[in-house]
């Protein structure tokens, strides 16, 4: 689907092309370096996110790094006052490791868990290292918080005390026990793993983590060769390095071959960690085996929520590593919710009642569809950052970013209509920092209430389970994945993505941003470009600065010293912006276009006409 691309490895300079960037030589004076145009990719389409309206209605985007602030200041509040409150809670059992770690509760009020329930034992890694991944994202130190060191309490999801060595959803069997997936449901398995590798590369310092993230890998390798291209399995032991299927009928055909994805995210991290090539080696073969499954319309291997990685290393490995995966393929198996094994799991779209609910991840077809906030958000985090490899998706990416940003505040029930929720009355409990765990089409609620219908599933996961545990805390905990992708900009149906937010294990990259504009008409906005270059240690604050453009394969600003500039974005297009020094050193290597040697377009194909 994209052009051939020309192979060019020699550094060119072309006084007659327009676009310059102004380079300094070795005796200090300035010299103009021209900056090559090229050739645009053609922009693909995901026919799922077609579907989605351009500006959903009714429209609203919430403050998400503020959100996640908020909610990380009130469940890690010990002395929270109110009904269920606190949620958090300190487990003495020493599980795997030799010090005490952290529980939080799944939903508000869950009778399964809690200070007093099995010694403090049953607690799961999505809420807690959910929470912790969520917070670090925007910003806050949880290494050293209130004198606690939340990141070091996570070791005791690693399993090593049953031999499996990995990182698990639960401390151990008893926990597991209670509720949540433990060592029986693959995906529960495997996505803590890829929350610590990415907890891990913000607190690399931290005792005992490079050898845990050695024997992920480790496992995570030798599982994938134990495969030998066979996913078709309902989970693996890690222990005794065998898959099973599920044990009850008529379930025993489910399958979650999209843990694959999961171990090429995990291996390609540590490749990037260790630079050992069996990593590398592990990822594309666990990738391949992925994409070998036949590909159908109507039929998507997505099962929860690692599907959107694969598709993301898809694109990845084909920008670093040459390799030559469909990422359309895995983009559609992402977002299409047809078919499958767990029917008809992907991305929503539509008006219920007037009501756009467009962008959330789920069932398509569960009672008419059924929405859940941690998937939404955790969808996020892979897709996003693709778009820095492969700028094809920039405008199928932020069209959906949009949809889901703006769904996702309906989860809470402060943003949801009153006459759409279950338990308005209760809503003081969640502190406005809690959501409800999913939006459904028909709940079955009495009495009835008319679609969109926020709710959760709570009530039915354990015998005495009260109301209250329809507002999920797991997946509320996961806010700060939009918290730090999204910001706002000049124009409110134009949201800024920062695409370096949560792309684990990069290397050396400039600040890069994401803009797309869903209206009907051209739209110019106003950067700042000091928060655009905050945070970066290539570019200092007195540098000036250019703007390259992936989409467009240009710079479309050059040589800024102002405090802020405008930047028109074409008419239902993307901008994908490269914040680069205007005294850089340009080259192209094959397909890459670099600065001072760092790579600002993976696919560039130079224009010569």
């Amino acid at each position: 689907m994209q052009p051939s691309l020309r192979k060019l490895t020699k550094l060119i300079i072309y006084s007659t092309l327009p676009l310059l960037i102004v380079a300094c030589n070795q005796a200090g004076s300035s010299s103009v370096t021209p900056v090559v145009t090229g050739i645009p990719l053609p922009q693909q389409s995901v026919p799922r996110i077609e579907l989605m309206n351009d500006i959903p209605q009714p429209f609203q985007i919430i403050d998400y790094k503020l959100l996640a602030e908020s909610f990380d200041q009130t469940a890690f509040n010990w002395n929270a006052n109110g009904e269920s409150w606190p949620i958090i809670w300190m487990d003495y059992t020493y599980q795997n490791f030799n010090q005490p770690t952290f529980g939080l509760y799944t939903a508000i009020g869950d009778v399964r868990q809690g200070p007093n329930v099995e010694s403090g034992i049953v607690h799961e890694a999505m809420a807690g290292m959910g929470s912790v991944l969520s917070a670090t994202l925007v910003g806050i130190d949880k290494s050293n918080q209130d004198g606690m060191n939340y990141v070091a309490m996570l070791k005791n999801y690693f399993n090593r005390d049953n031999q499996w060595n990995i990182m698990m959803n639960n401390t151990n069997y008893l926990s597991g026990a209670a509720g949540g997936g433990y060592g029986r449901d693959w995906w529960y398995d495997i996505f803590p793993n890829i929350m610590f590798y990415a907890i891990a590369e913000r607190y690399s310092e931290q005792q005992d983590f490079i050898g845990i993230e050695r024997s992920i890998a480790d496992k995570f390798y030798a599982a994938n060769q134990d495969l030998a291209g066979n996913y078709g399995y309902f989970y693996y032991n890690y222990q005794t390095m065998l898959p099973g299927v599920f044990p009850a009928p008529p379930y025993t055909a489910l399958e979650q071959q999209d843990a694959a994805a999961g171990h090429s995210w995990v291996l390609y991290a540590a490749y990037q960690k260790f630079g050992d090539a069996k990593y590398l080696a592990g990822s594309i073969s666990s990738l391949a085996d992925l994409e070998a499954l036949p590909y159908s319309a109507d039929s998507t291997p997505s099962y929860e929520v690692l599907m959107p990685f694969g598709a993301y290393m898809a694109a990845r490995l084909n920008a670093e590593q040459g390799q030559h995966f469909n990422v359309q393929k895995m983009l559609d198996w992402s977002f299409n919710g047809k078919g499958g094994p767990r029917p008809d799991w992907g991305v929503i779209v539509g008006t219920w009642n007037g009501i756009d609910v467009s962008g959330m991840v789920g069932s398509t077809t569960d009672r008419g569809g059924y929405g859940f906030l941690m998937d939404t958000y955790d969808m996020a985090w892979p897709i996003v950052p693709l778009v820095r490899y492969d700028q094809a998706y920039a405008n199928m990416v932020g069209k959906w970013m949009l949809n889901a940003a703006n769904v996702s505040r309906m989860f809470y029930p402060q943003y949801m209509p009153e006459s759409h929720q279950t338990l308005y009355n209760l809503r003081s409990m969640t502190k406005d920092v809690i959501a409800y765990e999913g939006i459904i089409n028909q709940s079955g609620h009495v009495p009835p209430i008319a679609a969109p219908v926020a709710q959760g599933d709570g009530p039915g996961w354990a015998t005495g389970n009260p109301p209250s545990t329809e507002f999920g805390i797991y997946g509320s905990s996961h806010v700060g994945i939009f918290g730090s992708i999204i910001s706002f900009t000049s124009e409110s149906t134009i949201l800024q993505l920062n695409l370096l937010a949560t792309d684990s294990y990069h290397p050396a990259a400039y600040p890069s941003y994401l803009y797309y504009n869903p209206n009907a008409q051209e739209k110019t906005i106003t950067l700042d470009l000091v928060s655009l270059r905050k945070g970066s240690t290539l570019i200092n604050s007195s540098q000036a600065i250019s703007l390259y453009d992936t989409v467009s394969a240009k710079v479309i600003a050059q040589n800024l010293t102002n405090a802020t500039t405008t930047l028109t974005i074409p008419a239902h297009s993307s901008r994908s912006l490269v914040v680069i020094p205007s005294a850089g050193n340009v080259t192209i290597s094959g397909t890459k276009l670099l600065v001072n040697n760092i790579v600002i377009d993976y696919h560039f194909q130079k224009d010569n006409s």
